[in-house]
């Protein structure tokens, strides 16, 4: 029977809090220009008081991924964590806004809803402060085994895998889409992430996973090598499929023998490379729920992070099935 979702989606529900400011603003709230700062609950307030002109946009790594797979086309499901409160109802109706199936059941108590308040200096440097909050408060009772199976892939955020409750949740979600037939793919998220979790990372990739996202420097870190090439003579012997991003010098698809070198889609300008890894995600996993070969997924992986790289913010702003026609590959 045909699936209702092509990719559910696991991930950190978070609120882009996105303001204009100067650098006299940064100085006088004490904001680290140009990185990213986690910050708790009390801080979180006093910013969002003090930011100007805001706007609010659905965000977390894997829900980005979703928004994308929806601009080309795509059908899903995003299971993420937020809490009854106006950020957590701004997250859910920013979702929905672009097709994306959202019904996790709002927290009624404990942290507020996450959210991460980007300050956007004129010159374009974001300063990006995270509070996680809500988002890893995921619990297995928030996953439904029906939905999970209903999705031809389950997408995993390994942000997610931090916090046990999420892990708990993440192993249920894992079972249940097993028992439906359906593909697990797993992003690495970041190197730190892989240090701090990489001997259960690697459990799951020889054990449960079907597909595996990572940039360079975080296949490196997951098989403790030096070089990307030992990185990828690793997946090689792996009987599942490895998209490999390489930022300027594109991406290597790998599954056993069948190995695909895929370029960048060159770009006038770099703008903002927030979001480059979830858009190839997005990308790839369209190609790979819509029956295309490997080598297209790779394209259409490329095609949606060049784009997202020419702009500020990691959502589309043309549309992606817009952007595979133009490549030849809708």
């Amino acid at each position: 029977m045909p699936k209702a979702f092509d990719v559910a989606g696991i991930g950190n529900a978070i609120v882009d809090v996105i303001a204009p400011v100067d650098d006299a603003f940064l100085l006088e709230n004490k904001i680290a220009k140009g990185v990213m700062t986690l910050i708790d609950e009390f801080r979180a307030e006093q910013l969002f008081a003090a930011f100007p002109q805001t706007r609010e946009i659905a965000g977390g790594s894997a829900a980005n991924t979703m928004v994308g797979l929806a601009s080309f086309g795509g059908t899903g499901l995003f299971v993420g964590k937020v809490k009854d409160d106006r950020l957590g109802q701004s997250f859910a109706a920013s979702l929905k806004d672009t097709g994306i199936r959202y019904t996790t059941k709002f927290a009624d108590s404990g942290p507020s809803t996450a959210c991460c308040l980007i300050a956007v200096t004129p010159e374009g440097q974001r300063s990006m402060n995270t509070y996680l909050g809500a988002s890893r408060e995921l619990k297995p009772a928030d996953i439904d085994d029906g939905a999970i199976g209903d999705a031809s892939v389950l997408y995993i955020e390994g942000y997610q895998w931090d916090a046990p409750d999420s892990k708990a949740a993440i192993k249920k979600a894992i079972a249940a889409a097993k028992k439906a037939g359906s593909k697990v793919a797993f992003t690495l998220s970041d190197p730190f992430c892989v240090g701090r979790n990489r001997e259960e990372f690697l459990e799951l990739y020889r054990d449960g996973v079907d597909v595996l996202f990572a940039n360079e420097e975080e296949a490196k870190a997951l098989f403790e090598v030096e070089d990307f090439d030992d990185a990828l003579q690793a997946v090689k012997h792996w009987p599942g499929t490895a998209a490999l991003t390489r930022g300027a010098k594109g991406c290597v698809i790998v599954r056993g023998a069948e190995v695909h070198v895929i370029d960048a889609v060159p770009v006038p300008q770099v703008v903002d490379t927030t979001g480059a890894g979830d858009q190839f995600a997005a990308g790839f996993l369209f190609g790979l729920t819509h029956g295309r070969p490997l080598a297209q997924c790779g394209k259409l992986g490329v095609i949606a992070a060049g784009d997202v790289i020419t702009h500020y913010g990691a959502r589309p702003e043309t549309p992606f099935n817009v952007l595979a026609a133009a490549a030849g590959l809708a």
